[in-house]
């Protein structure tokens, strides 16, 4: 790792990443060996994680095609030095923000969606001129050997390479002294990462996670929103970072809700055929222990042998249960009840800022209390996932739930320093900042500094 490590830095040192011009030439590469591989991908994804075809190109493959065209036609854009307004007393100045690339960069991914979460980052790091060492997740055994086959084939190792293995190859990892860190995964092993990072003083960018609520309240439209909390719980079998972990939901809609739940379930999954699988037998267990039989109302059957767990209503569930003192990160949907909602404002805002909140309600100023009151990383009205589809949102999390964000032009930004400058004309001096100082000069001076 430290040889390839030093061969990128070598690479980058040699100012060829800096290029527009090759930087879209590697955007077009990383494009066309992605569709060359789809086939191999999709199946990658469904091996280890049991994604359907359609799943694997909306939300991994296709995700990330499209975010390599947005970045494509705004790069130049993006790479352009930005003037900024000059102050008067800097009269004769010019002022620029330029962005430079940082120089080696390290990705590691989450095994959840273990494609998309490499490649995204990894848009952003080619489009800011970077070099990258890619980690992806030991657990997707499948696509992790793909995401080193297409890149390690089709790439000059001293500018991207993948390297595998488990915790002690991440740890040799974080040994290295990247120019930038990104890290999706748990905050337990992303505060692993920062206290690495913080040694040699590495940006990190952490993606992490939490417990996501989701309130409903008396106003809502409750069919569309069971079919909308629906489709966000259980895409991936409910392993996505920003999934509702919980509902909220007013005591007067909560068993029209309940009902409407079970519904757009069935309608989603008749068989359960299309229905992604838990990434191992860990996991597994550890979701199945989540689950408190006396409060089910809904589903609760599981195969240890496919590692399928069906989507699982929790009813009348407190916050002494089990399942809210962890993320869940599995098709288990408890339900809790509120009457007052500044008593549930509260109770979020005592807990850890979430990675996503999402509210369906018609009432104008429910929705304003509570964006307003509680801080979260992303979040939408009357709907689940969709902010993370927009590419023209940044994403990420706060607090516990994450630092830093990427996506589209913040990607860009992420990987870069905003490196600013003025030029000044020689064409003319004004003296007047110049020692030694008079009355008359300090005089004006205040004016134009008060």
């Amino acid at each position: 790792m430290k040889t390839i490590f030093n061969k990128q830095k070598a690479f980058f040192n040699s100012n060829q990443t800096k290029d527009y011009e090759f930087r879209i030439k590697q955007l077009n590469k990383l494009k066309d060996v992605i569709k060359n591989n789809e086939e191999a991908i999709t199946q990658a994804l469904f091996d280890d994680l049991g994604k359907s075809s359609v799943e694997a190109y909306t939300t991994e493959i296709g995700f990330v095609l499209n975010s390599i065209e947005a970045t494509l036609k705004k790069l130049k854009k993006w790479m352009k030095p930005k003037k900024v307004k000059t102050p008067l007393f800097m009269f004769g100045s010019k002022s620029y923000i330029m962005q430079e690339p940082l120089g080696v960069i390290c990705i590691i991914g989450p095994y959840n969606y273990p494609f998309q979460l490499v490649i995204e980052p990894l848009i952003g790091a080619i489009a800011s001129g970077n070099t990258a060492i890619i980690k992806p997740s030991e657990f997707t055994v499948e696509t992790e050997k793909i995401i080193k086959k297409i890149i390690n084939e089709n790439f000059d190792q001293n500018y991207l390479s993948v390297v595998t293995g488990g915790k002690e190859a991440t740890s040799e990892l974080l040994d290295l002294k990247f120019d930038h860190i990104f890290f999706t995964g748990s905050a337990f092993v992303g505060q692993i990462v920062y206290e690495k990072a913080s040694k040699h003083l590495i940006p990190v960018t952490l993606e992490l996670g939490g417990k996501s609520p989701t309130i409903v309240d008396q106003s809502a439209n409750l069919v569309l929103a069971a079919r909308r909390i629906v489709f966000g719980k259980l895409i991936n079998a409910g392993q996505t970072c920003v999934a509702p972990d919980y509902i909220y939901v007013h005591r007067s809609v909560h068993d029209d809700l309940i009902s409407y739940l079970k519904e757009e379930i069935k309608n989603f999954y008749p068989d359960y055929a299309s229905f992604g699988r838990i990434v191992n037998e860990r996991h597994f267990d550890r979701l199945n222990g989540l689950i408190d039989k006396d409060k089910v109302v809904f589903g609760n059957e599981s195969d240890k042998k496919t590692k399928f767990i069906s989507p699982t209503i929790l009813d009348q569930v407190t916050w002494e249960d089990h399942v809210m003192k962890e993320e869940i990160f599995g098709p288990i949907l408890p339900i809790l009840v509120y009457d007052q909602l500044d008593e549930i404002i509260q109770i979020i805002k005592d807990k850890d800022k979430p990675l996503a909140l999402y509210i369906f309600s018609n009432n104008k100023q429910t929705v304003k209390k509570v964006f307003n009151e509680i801080s979260f990383g992303n979040g939408a009205i009357n709907d689940t996932l969709m902010q993370v589809a927009n590419p023209n949102l940044p994403f990420g999390g706060v607090g516990m739930s994450g630092m830093g964000v990427y996506h589209g032009q913040t990607s860009f930004l992420t990987f870069s320093n905003q490196k600013t400058y003025t030029n000044k004309t020689t064409k003319f001096d004004i003296k007047l900042a110049y020692p030694p100082y008079s009355k008359r000069q300090e005089k004006i001076i205040k004016k134009f500094l008060k």
